[in-house]
């Protein structure tokens, strides 16, 4: 957040003296002048979002420049809106969730982060366009961005390219133009004791290797289907075949914060509203009705989606604890295809 408000800061401060007003930022009707206020306005609401723990809108407030403030307050603005910010998100727990319209209706102190820095580099990419000036923000900033905001957007060779063209402001090769577009944060869903936080593909490339995934584990965790599982959401991304609800979840306990396990969905539901789901606990976590708890819920969520007739569980013959939490959790056995697993199914109990 701090590096992108900077960058920002350091283009349009020594342009100061140019004429905002009467240009046009780029491909928006607003002119640069607005478009800079406007980063400024978005720093604050995201500060004032995590800061008042908003839960059902915006927090009714907005800013005004005094009167008379010329372009050089208002780079001075930006700067002190951005510093907020960070200080918002460096003082916020990570379960803290606040307000945000699309697409879940919340987001975490990583989730404003994020939105924060892409209006700072898509906003200071319009006003550059219009002036005619040069930008190109650290790579390491889009890829932020891409990976915590775009899950559903294959990377492309680099990432500033690719976000542009995310955001209807640019062209790939290969790929059609984006007219529509909206960013993605991460779902959460919650149970009695859990909360099921959906796994960004940032979150899966560190947990695919050594990282906790910007978890806190109880001892032992995570374990190793907890990396399997979050490899395949990394190649998923790769691939650009990845939907975020039909994901990754990681079990996080909510009196403690600390997470237990996994479960997700190998993929999307198949023409037939199959769905495969999968999941793991850390050892310590065994035994108290986690798994079952958040199977009851995640398979509830599964089969509450249009797409989705049928969730769909495969254990290994010898795996008696999975095979009892299949069916505490309400899941027939049916035939399975490999004769060293068993298969159970849950389906769908729509009327009309």
């Amino acid at each position: 957040m701090e590096q992108a408000v900077a960058e920002c800061v350091s283009l349009l401060g020594a342009v100061t003296e140019r004429d905002w007003e009467g240009v046009r930022a780029g491909r928006l009707e607003w002119s640069c002048r607005e478009t800079a206020v406007h980063i400024a306005d978005d720093l604050i609401a995201y500060a004032g979002q995590l800061a008042g723990r908003e839960q059902d809108g915006y927090s009714p407030f907005d800013i005004a420049l005094e009167e008379g403030t010329d372009n050089a307050g208002v780079v001075r603005v930006i700067g002190a809106m951005g510093a907020l910010l960070a200080a918002a998100v460096r003082t916020t727990p990570r379960d803290v969730r606040a307000f945000h319209p699309y697409p879940f209706r919340s987001a975490n102190r990583e989730g404003f982060a994020a939105m924060g820095v892409i209006e700072v580099l898509l906003h200071t990419h319009d006003i550059s366009e219009g002036l005619g000036l040069s930008y190109e923000p650290a790579p390491e900033l889009c890829d932020f961005v891409l990976t915590r905001l775009f899950p559903h957007v294959q990377p492309g060779p680099t990432p500033w390219p690719t976000l542009l063209w995310a955001t209807g402001r640019g062209d790939l090769p290969g790929r059609a133009p984006v007219t529509e577009w909206r960013w993605n944060n991460n779902l959460v869903i919650g149970t009695e004791r859990l909360t099921l936080e959906g796994v960004t593909p940032a979150a899966a490339t560190d947990l695919s290797t050594v990282g906790d995934g910007g978890f806190e584990w109880i001892e032992g965790g995570p374990v190793e289907g907890t990396r399997v599982g979050a490899g395949l959401v990394h190649k998923q991304y790769e691939d650009g075949v990845h939907r975020p609800e039909w994901g990754m979840y990681v079990l996080v306990r909510r009196e403690d914060g600390r997470a237990l396990g996994a479960m997700g969905f190998h993929g999307v539901p198949d023409e037939a509203g199959r769905v495969e789901i999968g999941y793991d606990l850390v050892e310590g976590a065994r035994g108290h009705g986690y798994a079952t708890e958040a199977l009851r819920t995640l398979s509830a969520w599964a089969l509450d989606r249009d797409e989705a007739r049928t969730v769909v569980a495969v254990v290994e013959r010898g795996n008696l604890p999975s095979q009892k939490v299949l069916a505490r959790a309400g899941f027939t056995q049916v035939p399975a295809e490999d004769p060293e697993h068993l298969a159970y199914e849950l389906r769908e109990s729509r009327e009309g």
